[in-house]
This record gives structure tokens, C-alpha cells and sequence, in this order.
């Protein structure tokens, strides 16, 4: 039996039927027993095909950004460089909704298809540009695909792997950014260099026809159409799609007030808070903000962990380009021991013995991620060796890597499979706002305190005249923001029902 046939009506009150964390039947016996792996006959297709399909994003995610500063250069467009970056967390925001409803109603096939021709068709229009604003326009198609993708990933996930299957799935996802992680700066840089940055725009939407081909006919047959094939399709939530709009426009104008520190900044900003608190509100579970035990936390979590983690890892090349006086190639080094140590995270807490403690797994994480971040600044005492860093940023990607997956293997358990993809899409969108936010918010300390153009220093391999204080700035908040994790991460379990 599929586990998107109907069952007997006599399924909801048989005692021996699996029910869900809301009291719904769960899924089929045959389909939750211990036995099966990713890769045996009956998931092998679909797991190397949507594995493929996040080692594709992991190394454009790479490769892309090592490519950008060329490719602002010679369109004329440095002054837009920023844009380039919101133009792609702007609309993602407004598709991770847009997924989020069309895989609930249709099932995951169409935005997966979609997202996937979306991302390629940014990537040739950025790749074919003429001018900055086709680039930045290729950009904002680019991350419409991604995430229309990544909220259908997850979906697929939740719908064709048994709970058992899903931690290791998660695994594999974290396992994928290794290699691009190493690899795509240096692959990137080579066809730049010898090639033109436009082929590494061009390049990329060919590799998409093998993880199209491979996984497609097996999400057909194991995750397409709606949950519950007999229920009527319910129509689409006009409300969520305008709270979407909102929140990705309020996010552009507080990314754009961040980048712009003046007097006038304040209106954007203070117009981008009033698009987005309503929003915010509208589109996260109920109790998010108070971090609500069970779903709402886990939700708030993932936002912590995101955001802390990759603001503070923004400028850990830029801190030791300026003020240890390593080239930009050496710092980037410094943090290639994250990636295996994110993907050793996430192997752990698919461990079956971790299922029990996964919640003081999770704490554990994320006091990893507090004590790496606050340790980060140390290397502005010349004493301190640099390899401290190194060290520091291995053992906060461990906890993040246990983190990141345990709050996607946990949504998927404390959802409905009917919510799954409105549920998955209030996890991306606390993700990616909080990188807006956070990253919007470091910047802004960051340059306050005497930081200098950021651009200029990345840029430059000779040190310049940021202040040791402006790191500081961005570093030990943002390992507060973590220690703050710690404590959320507390509050995961649902609370138990009385009465």
C-alpha cells in the first residue's frame, strides 16, 4: 500500500493504528517499521536524486559567491554588490509560503519542478547579463527558485520517509555541503579565472538534468498529490500570500536602511518593522515569540541558531583579513574544518541511541554555538594564536549541525501531514529572516563602532582600519543571541495534554 492510499475507515479507531503527535492515524505499520535504509530499492532513486539536488545548491551557494565580486566589477555595478545578495533572500522569503500552500494542496512535485527551472533560469539570466539590474534581476528569480525548492524538499521528506529515516536524510543533506564547501571556492576561483565568471552562472543549470531525472518518477509515485487524497483541496490562503509579500518587502528595506547609515535610513527601517512584525505573527506558529513549548520553539529555534551563527561567521574572514593580516584565501581555510564538523553533527544525531536525548543533544548544540561565537573574538589579542579560531568555528558547526537537523527531523514529527509544508515554510522563513535581521543588525554595530566599508575590506589584503571593538560588537551579542538558543531549546516537546 502507498502511504498516500486512503485506509479503511475503521483505521481511526483501531487501537493498534499509529496515530501522529495530534492524534491523527498515522502512517501504515509496514511503512513505520525499523527495517529499510535511504538507499534500499524502494527509496534509492529519491534519495540520491533530492541528495543531488542539494549538492547542486550547496555548490552554487559556494561557487556563486566566490564568482560575485568579478562579475560586479566588470557590469560596473559594485554600488549594487548588496543587492545582489537581498535581491535572492527577498523573494525566497515570499516562496517559502507560496511552497508551503501549493505542497499542501497539490503535493510537492509541482513547486519542487518549478523551483528547480526557476533557480536554472536565474542562473542563465545573471550568467547572460548585460548590466547590473539584469544580474540582480537574475538573482531575484534565483532565490524565488530556491525557495520553492527547499520548503518542497522538505515536504518530500516528511511524505516518502518513514520517522525513522528522516534524521539520517537530514544527515545526508548536512553531508552534501561538504565537499562544495572545500571544493567550490577553488573550483569557482579556477573558471574565473580562466574561463570568465559567466560560466560559473552557466555552467551549474546543465548538472540540474541528472537529479531531475533520477528523483522525479520517484516522487510521482511515493509523495505527489495531496495528503489525503480524499479530502477536498482547500483553497488557497489569499491572507498568508499578502503577509508573504510583506515580509519580503519589509525585509529589502531593512537590509536596505542597514547598508545606508544615515537619518533617512530610519524610515525605511522603521516601515520594513511595521511590514514585518504583522507578518511575522501571521506566518509563524501561534506562541513563536514567547517560544511556546513544542512546534512554536522549534520554529524560534531555528531562527536563533540561523541567524547568530552565519552573522557571526560573516565576519570571521573579514577579522582575520584586517586584523591578523591573513590573505583572504588562508581565512576562508580557517573555517574548512566546519564543514565536516557540521556533517558529524548531523551523522550524530542520527544516531538511533540519540533519539531519546535528542532535546539535551539539541542544548548541547546550541551551547557549542554560544561558546565558539564568544570565543571567535579572541584573536584580536595578538598572543593568541590563530588557529584558536579554527578550533573555536570546528566545534560550533558540530552543534549546528546537530541543531539544524534536529529541528527539521522535529517539525516534521510535531506536524500534521497535511501541515507539513505551511509548517516547513514557517521554519525556512524563521531561518531566513533571522539571517536578514541579524546580519542587518551586526553590520550596523559593525560600522557604528568604526568598522569601515565592509566592501572595501574584504576586498583589500593589506589590514585597514577597523577597529578591534567593531568585531567585538557583532561577536559576543550574537553568542548571547545563542545562549538564548540554549534556553529554547529547552522547550521543544509539546506540553503534555491534560485532562
Amino acid at each position: 500500500m502507498s502511504a498516500l492510499e486512503p485506509r479503511d475507515a475503521d483505521a481511526a479507531t483501531d487501537p493498534d493504528t499509529p496515530t501522529d503527535v495530534v492524534g491523527r492515524p498515522g502512517p501504515p505499520a509496514a511503512y513505520d517499521d525499523a527495517e529499510g535504509s535511504l538507499l534500499d530499492p524502494a527509496h534509492r532513486a529519491l534519495s540520491i536524486g533530492i541528495v543531488s539536488v542539494v549538492l547542486l545548491i550547496a555548490f552554487e551557494a559556494t561557487a556563486v559567491g566566490t564568482a560575485m565580486p568579478v562579475a560586479a566589477r566588470e557590469l560596473n555595478g559594485v554600488s549594487l554588490y548588496a543587492f545582489a545578495f537581498s535581491a535572492y533572500f527577498t523573494t525566497s522569503l515570499f516562496a517559502m509560503v507560496l511552497a508551503g500552500q501549493w505542497s499542501d494542496r497539490r503535493g510537492p512535485l509541482a513547486p519542487l519542478t518549478a523551483g528547480i527551472s526557476a533557480f536554472a533560469a536565474g542562473l542563465l539570466l545573471s550568467g547572460t547579463a548585460g548590466a547590473m539590474w539584469m544580474f540582480i534581476l537574475g538573482r531575484a528569480v534565483q532565490g524565488l527558485g530556491g525557495g520553492l525548492v527547499i520548503v518542497a524538499l522538505y515536504v518530500i521528506v516528511g511524505r516518502a520517509y518513514a520517522e525513522h529515516l528522516r534524521p539520517a536524510i537530514m544527515a545526508a543533506f548536512a553531508a552534501s555541503w561538504v565537499i562544495p564547501s572545500v571544493v567550490g571556492p577553488l573550483a569557482a576561483g579556477t573558471v574565473t579565472e580562466h574561463l570568465g565568471w559567466r560560466w560559473v552562472f552557466v555552467g551549474i543549470p546543465v548538472l540540474v538534468v541528472f537529479p531531475l531525472a533520477l528523483a522525479l518518477p520517484a516522487i510521482r509515485r511515493t509523495a505527489s498529490g495531496p495528503a489525503d487524497p480524499a479530502a477536498p483541496v482547500s483553497p488557497w490562503d489569499r491572507r498568508r500570500i499578502r503577509l508573504a509579500l510583506a515580509i519580503s518587502a519589509g525585509a529589502a528595506l531593512l537590509q536596505y536602511a542597514g547598508q545606508e547609515l544615515r537619518w533617512l535610513s530610519l524610515l525605511p527601517a522603521a516601515v520594513g518593522v511595521a511590514l514585518i512584525v504583522p507578518a511575522v505573527r501571521g506566518l509563524l506558529p501561534h506562541g513563536t515569540h514567547r517560544a511556546a513549548r513544542g512546534l512554536p520553539s522549534v520554529v524560534l529555534l531555528r531562527g536563533i541558531a540561523a541567524g547568530a551563527f552565519i552573522a557571526a561567521e560573516s565576519f570571521v574572514p573579514l577579522m582575520l583579513v584586517t586584523q591578523r593580516g591573513l590573505s583572504p584565501t588562508l581565512a576562508g581555510l580557517s573555517l574548512a574544518l566546519g564543514g565536516l564538523t557540521w556533517a558529524l553533527g548531523s551523522w550524530i544525531q542520527a544516531r538511533p541511541w540519540t533519539e531519546p536525548y535528542r532535546e539535551r543533544l539539541v542544548v548541547l548544540g546550541m551551547v557549542l554555538v554560544a561558546v565558539a561565537i564568544a570565543a571567535a573574538p579572541s584573536v584580536l589579542i595578538t598572543a593568541v594564536p590563530v588557529w584558536v579560531i579554527a578550533a573555536a568555528w570546528g566545534l560550533g558547526c558540530l552543534g549546528m549541525g546537530a541543531v539544524i537537523a534536529s529541528t527539521s527531523v522535529l517539525l516534521m514529527k510535531l506536524s500534521a501531514p497535511e501541515e507539513v509544508g505551511a509548517n516547513s515554510a514557517a521554519l525556512q522563513i524563521s531561518d531566513g529572516l533571522s539571517n536578514v535581521l541579524l546580519l542587518a543588525a551586526g553590520g550596523a554595530a559593525f560600522a557604528a563602532l568604526g568598522g569601515g566599508a565592509v566592501g572595501h575590506a574584504v576586498t583589500s589584503h593589506a589590514s585597514t582600519g577597523s577597529h578591534p571593538a567593531a568585531f567585538a560588537a557583532v561577536f559576543l551579542p550574537m553568542a548571547g543571541v545563542a545562549a538564548v538558543g540554549a534556553w529554547v531549546a529547552t522547550r521543544l516537546h509539546a506540553a503534555p495534554v491534560r485532562g
